[in-house]
């Protein structure tokens, strides 16, 4: 979740000193790259999980403040909305057992949470859109009552000018038109971080938007919404028309929308952060008192408030992020495409292949960003999220590196999983570890399945036994909860 904001209204003169601080965070942040300011390399990577609350039926419960005041841990969170809340996984060291420490610290505390969370009718259900949520849920009477959410709202719709319009199409057709943001509360995620120093910082956001399909490929979990079956993976695409502070007028000039792919392979860490002043305007011009500059004139570490606010309201799906730690600052990448679930075991395996793909990737000697254009990272990244495991991707192949048409199962399994291997490898990851989890991703693979093949299949079972609609996906739901609070991963799920 982002920073903690009160509610206020913006003038003239707020927006423009709010840029000209912008610009001295950008200095300020140029200033600590050029004097090598940041972290040594310690190889940590975080975790954020959003989760979703509902019934016994399998209906959204709107009350994540009563489950979060009996949870009663700063690891969870609020959300956007009432049925949303986030847990928040410390730092670890790459290495060693930490998949299966992960493993453990999640399942720990998942069931904890669902405990507490039972105390009042709801429970935890991680998955990438909640199969069950209508359009009246997603209104801004249940919105989270955090002032930053508030405002947001309020901007977004302030800078379009209109109500949002949802247009998406997939198996199905879905067309859907709000007066609120609250629509992006249906997407859940998993945020995988990965601090990393400022000289490697190009090369694992490059490996990182290389990966992207792929990832999505063998993870998808969201492939309904409102009652319609859409695209395999139809967060994003949701996160990007209910996040859009563009009129159509601007679409068709090629405004770029706050949540963005990018257009470009990049040099420097400092290359985005420029990019987000340089073509979004402020959503949350809030100024602080500190000046950078002159922090950095006296020795200190600036916090760079401004630029960290409006980096936040920048949904790329791999967002850079600084941060200070113990007065030390830091960069990482922050991984945001992936679905939350369905289970703790799907979430470590799509977490295990991440990094070990980025590794491998941003080691390699002929870099994969070299030999492919960044429009085909992302036309890969919606070919998967349409297509999610039937997905077929551009990649470049053999000894010539052209790009070739592969499925991404057979891609998967041919060349990314032994890359995977290798990159953990190279993390220090036990050789255990990294096999287990791998090997859900190869199961997956060679099954063709994944979250959202699952529910596609169990739904259209539902209907073949004489279930309505509505009935059949809350019948799936429950099913899908029961076996999340199982554990066993998707791919061992029956559809029977």
């Amino acid at each position: 979740m982002g920073e903690k904001v009160e509610a206020g209204t913006f003038g003239l003169a707020d927006r423009r000193l709010y840029r000209h601080k912008l610009q001295q965070c950008l200095l300020g942040l140029e200033r600590l790259l050029d004097e090598k300011r940041f972290d040594r390399p310690r190889n940590l990577m975080g975790l954020e999980i959003e989760l979703n609350l509902a019934d016994s039926a399998g209906l959204p419960r709107m009350m994540n403040e009563a489950v979060l005041e009996r949870i009663a841990s700063r690891d969870f969170q609020t959300e956007l909305a009432q049925f949303n809340i986030e847990v928040n996984i410390a730092p670890h060291p790459l290495s060693g057992r930490v998949l299966d420490r992960l493993a453990e610290e999640l399942r720990t505390g998942l069931g904890y949470a669902d405990r507490m969370a039972s105390e009042v009718g709801a429970r935890i259900v991680m998955v990438g859109i909640l199969p069950t949520l209508e359009a009246q849920d997603l209104v801004s009477a249940n919105l989270s009552g955090d002032d930053r959410f508030l405002l947001l709202n309020d901007q977004i719709l302030a800078m379009r000018g209109e109500d949002i319009t949802l247009d998406i199409q997939g198996v199905e057709h879905l067309v859907y038109t709000s007066a609120t943001i609250a629509l992006e509360a249906a997407c859940t995620s998993t945020q995988m971080h990965l601090q990393v120093t400022p000289g490697r910082f190009p090369a694992v956001w490059n490996a990182a938007q290389a990966v992207s399909g792929p990832q999505v490929a063998v993870g998808a979990n969201s492939p309904f919404l409102f009652g319609r079956e859409l695209w395999r993976e139809t967060r994003p695409m949701l996160f990007q028309q209910a996040t859009d502070t563009r009129p159509r007028e601007l679409r068709a000039q090629g405004v770029r929308p706050l949540s963005w792919f990018g257009e470009r392979w990049i040099d420097s860490a400092a290359d985005l952060f420029a990019e987000n002043v340089r073509y979004f305007p402020a959503l949350l011009p809030i100024c602080d008192d500190e000046d950078p500059l002159r922090v950095l004139d006296e020795g200190g570490v600036p916090r760079l408030r401004e630029l960290t606010l409006h980096n936040g309201t920048i949904y790329r799906w791999n967002r850079p992020v600084y941060d200070v730690v113990d007065g030390v600052p830091h960069l990482r990448v922050e991984n945001r495409v992936m679905p939350a679930g369905p289970t703790v075991a799907d979430v470590l395996a799509n977490t295990a292949f991440y990094y070990g793909l980025v590794r491998a990737l941003a080691d390699a000697p002929r870099p994969v960003w070299q030999r492919m254009p960044f429009e085909v990272a992302a036309a890969n990244f919606d070919a998967s999220c349409r297509y999610g495991i039937d997905a077929t991707l551009h990649w470049p192949r053999g000894r010539s590196g052209a790009l070739a048409e592969v499925p991404a199962a057979g891609l998967v399994l041919d060349e990314l999983l032994p890359l995977a291997a290798a990159g953990l490898d190279g993390w220090g990851i036990d050789p255990a570890d990294r096999d287990h989890y791998l090997g859900i991703v190869e199961q997956r693979c060679l099954r063709r399945t994944n979250g959202a093949e699952w529910q596609s299949a169990v739904f259209h079972r539902m209907l073949e036994r004489g279930l309505d609609r509505r009935p059949a996906l809350a019948a799936m739901t429950q099913r899908y909860r029961e076996f999340m609070e199982g554990g066993d991963p998707v791919h061992t799920w029956p559809v029977g």
